[in-house]
């Protein structure tokens, strides 16, 4: 077995938090526990079936993630209160997909990027989504909020399209042609509903009035459900619903069966399999954090990543469609006074059951409710204040984040984040070329020249010295500006140098040398040392003696004749 494997098994950990919140777990854990899972898993219920109707999927795959894939993640998961199940990051991403491949190469790419999710998570690579800018997510979270209420038009005015186009532009055409079909019923359905869901308490405080903290243990989404399956049945109305367009919701899970899966289609498959890992780990790990923040609790970003992995992985081969984190049911569950991961499992039991019991009564939900529901999901999951105060940062954040929002509007989210960070990595090399200086310094007048009359000059760089700013180092080769016989860099402060960076230096010394000058270099930090021996740069300059640990030592060998004994050129490509 090679030195890597054993070193990568070594470094392997897998250890869900169910496992440590187990030890001492007591009673009162457990009541507490049953009792939030019950009140996410009602939650999570109307919220399920409207993603996966949003996603291009029939509503149950809704039903059978929240479940399946609800549970793996709470049962493996790096977090001790996350609930995971189809979110509205997803909808954009999914339904894509679903017009460009169909729903079996669907549930191929979801099960591709759980694998790939795992292997992140197993390679302890977690932490690296936290690279990505803020600006970036909440450009890319803005935009599907708009993506997802500009779909929800179709239900909630009642049109009659037969199928929603994926392209944005082509999405407003359709429903611009179909404004003459508005169902008014459905629209005066959808607006009740609208209006409950964002009226109805949603307090658990203690000082709240009675009635509120009763009616704020009730969800508003099942209130809507039920008010508006109730009217639709017993009225009669002619508005569409789960059953007239899906045929209703099946009593229990699917059986187990395998996506039909060749080469040739996964292929065809990368773009959609990278889009959802990307966005199921950010997704998850952003909740993570937040649960943390609400908990005082720490989670593991790579057990995280792996319990995402599995249940992607395993939610496909039941129907199930991608899941991760989702910050809404989380919060609910933190608030209804979750303490370990087996609320979450309780979450997914009791959909479970409610799907079991009540099954038939889905085939009068109208769509216009759920297109209500997340109409205000979209509305909450957007970060809108962020606009307004675009003008309190940088140019760069503003332009990553509506560049960022835009590209995943129009376009979609992985090209949106390809261009937020190209733009984002673009300004940063920007930012720190420009934090970079070189500044002369004054020299007393028996350290200006040597012993033997070559005039000596001195600088200070600030910064880093690498491809981005060796523009500054340049200026000293200008020949418009004579440059002295010997001339002594001092890089206290300066923290990096790459090879390009390198190379300036080694310019700087070939000229000097040319004129029988040298270059000396004083104080130096670790990297810029490093680099310098490694590449055989510092025998060049003619050995240790052209290095010195301060600055007036340097001064005072260069004035003696004794700094800068230039060796001979050794090519970058030595460096190893």
């Amino acid at each position: 077995m090679s030195l890597e494997r054993l070193r990568f098994l070594a470094d392997f950990r897998f250890r869900p938090r169910l496992v440590d919140s187990l030890h001492g777990y007591c009673a009162a854990d457990l009541r507490a526990d049953v009792a939030a899972g019950v009140t996410v898993g009602v939650v999570a219920l109307p919220l399920a079936m409207a993603f996966a109707i949003a996603s291009g999927v029939k509503p149950e795959q809704g039903i059978f993630t929240s479940i399946i894939a609800g549970f793996l993640i709470a049962a493996l998961g790096g977090s001790k209160v996350q609930i995971g199940g189809p979110a509205g990051a997803f909808v954009v991403v999914l339904y894509a997909i679903v017009e460009r491949y169909g729903v079996a190469n669907l549930l191929i790419a979801t099960f591709m990027a759980g694998i790939l999710m795992f292997v992140l998570g197993a390679l302890r690579l977690g932490t690296l989504i936290r690279f990505i800018p803020v600006s970036i997510v909440i450009g890319f979270t803005n935009g599907i909020a708009v993506i997802i209420a500009l779909q929800q038009v179709r239900d909630f005015l009642g049109l009659k399209v037969d199928k929603m186009p994926a392209n944005f532009f082509s999405q407003l055409d359709t429903l611009w042609h179909a404004l003459g079909t508005v169902n008014w019923i459905a629209l005066t359905l959808g607006a009740v509903s609208l209006a409950i869901v964002v009226l109805w308490p949603k307090s658990y405080a203690a000082n709240a009035a009675p009635w509120r903290r009763w009616m704020a243990h009730v969800p508003g989404t099942i209130v809507v459900l039920v008010l508006g399956t109730l009217a639709v049945a017993l009225g009669d109305l002619p508005v569409e619903t789960i059953g007239s367009r899906f045929g209703g919701i099946p009593r229990g899970l699917p059986a187990f069966s395998l996506p039909a899966f060749d080469w040739e289609t996964a292929q065809n498959l990368v773009m959609p399999t990278l889009s959802i890992a990307l966005l199921g780990a950010i997704e998850s790990l952003l909740c993570a954090r937040v649960a943390d923040g609400l908990t005082q609790d720490r989670h593991d970003p790579n057990q995280e990543l792996m319990a995402q992995g599995a249940a992607n992985f395993v939610a496909p081969f039941f129907g199930g469609i991608a899941a991760t984190g989702t910050v809404a049911r989380t919060v609910t569950n933190i608030r209804a006074g979750a303490r370990t991961p087996i609320a979450g499992i309780v979450h997914s039991a009791t959909l479970l059951l409610i799907m079991l019991a009540l099954a038939p009564l889905a085939h009068d939900i109208p769509l216009a409710c759920l297109a209500a529901i997340l109409l205000f999901v979209a509305w909450n999951m957007g970060e809108w204040r962020e606009f307004l105060r675009l003008r309190h940062f940088s140019h760069s954040y503003g332009t990553i984040l509506l560049a960022t929002f835009l590209l995943t509007v129009v376009f979609d989210i992985t090209v949106a984040v390809q261009i937020g960070l190209v733009l984002a990595s673009l300004f940063f090399i920007r930012r720190i070329s420009t934090l970079t200086r070189i500044e002369e310094i004054t020299l007393p007048s028996d350290f200006a020249r040597t012993d033997d009359g070559r005039r000596v000059a001195a600088y200070r760089i600030f910064g880093s010295l690498f491809f981005g700013s060796v523009t500054k180092l340049e200026e000293l080769l200008d020949p418009a500006h004579p440059l002295a016989d010997v001339v002594v860099l001092e890089l206290h402060q300066v923290i990096n140098l790459d090879t390009t960076g390198l190379d300036a230096l080694r310019s700087l010394h070939r000229l000097l040398r040319r004129r029988t000058g040298a270059l000396v270099i004083a104080e130096p930090n670790e990297q810029p040392l490093s680099l310098m021996r490694r590449s055989g740069f510092i025998d060049q300059l003619g050995g240790e003696s052209a290095v010195f640990d301060d600055l007036t030592e340097a001064l005072a060998a260069v004035r003696a004749g004794t700094a800068g004994r230039s060796g001979g050129d050794a090519p970058l490509s030595s460096m190893h």
